[in-house]
């Protein structure tokens, strides 16, 4: 079995919460100067920048998984991986078609643009996507998998947006394939404080929206090859495959 070290929660200069230095090109470059083998685009709501990303890593030996960073109509964030561009434009589709037409607040939130590979501006998003989706959160969980993605609650633990700040529990019909735990938070901790988790793979990430930040939180994956089948069996832990860290 081999270990992969894994940033797999990473927004970019679409995000509007993201700085206008996370161009996909950046993005890459630093992820392979902190050594990361695996990293996930998971902008909010949208997957602008995830077949780009995922080119420029290829060509510097970088797996990038497709992704996108969902805020349900309970307000909670939530992590969903796909591996096709087809899954990837049927999940921009329901993004789509369940966020709410409302123009985006520049001088609140900033700009969502998206660049191409020399960095330059090819558009920006007038519709905010700092929203949430009409769908609840077994909701999204459930389409997710439906098109063969995988779906984890992001930063369960945080006192904004996480499954418990919002619900103050973590339903038992939801089906996680993981749950991914604040990055300040130890593993310890999360399981002394929620001791239901401890039937999950917990996830830890940067949620990085500054260049910096990029693998300053990272887990190791234990699996047979850099897949997204693989990828699937470590968040689930699954024979012989799984999650490690502190």
């Amino acid at each position: 079995m081999n270990s992969y070290s894994a940033d797999l929660h990473i927004h970019t200069v679409l995000s509007p919460c993201g700085d206008l230095e996370m161009s996909p090109v950046k993005i890459v470059e630093r992820a392979v100067r902190k050594g990361l083998d695996i990293i996930a685009i998971t902008d909010h709501n949208h997957t602008g920048h995830a077949r780009l990303t995922r080119k420029l890593g290829k060509e510097r030996g970088l797996w990038v998984v497709y992704g996108a960073e969902v805020t349900t109509r309970e307000e909670v964030h939530c992590l969903t991986f796909f591996d096709t561009d087809d899954q990837l434009d049927r999940f921009q589709e329901y993004l789509d078609r369940h966020r709410p037409l409302i123009p985006n607040d520049i001088q609140l939130l900033g700009h969502q643009v998206i660049v191409d590979a020399e960095e330059q501006i090819i558009m920006e998003l007038e519709g905010s996507l700092y929203p949430s989706l009409s769908k609840g959160i077994d909701e999204v969980a459930e389409f997710a998998h439906s098109i063969g993605g995988l779906f984890v609650p992001a930063h369960v633990d945080r006192r904004m947006n996480g499954l418990y700040s919002q619900l103050g529990f973590l339903p038992a019909e939801l089906n996680p394939d993981a749950v991914e735990i604040f990055r300040r938070t130890s593993r310890k901790g999360a399981l002394k404080q929620h001791p239901e988790l401890k039937g999950y793979q917990l996830l830890k990430s940067s949620d990085a929206h500054f260049i910096e930040d990029i693998g300053r939180c990272t887990s190791r994956l234990l699996m047979e090859q850099r897949s997204f089948a693989e990828l699937g069996m470590a968040l689930r832990g699954l024979d012989g495959r799984g999650i490690v860290g502190d």
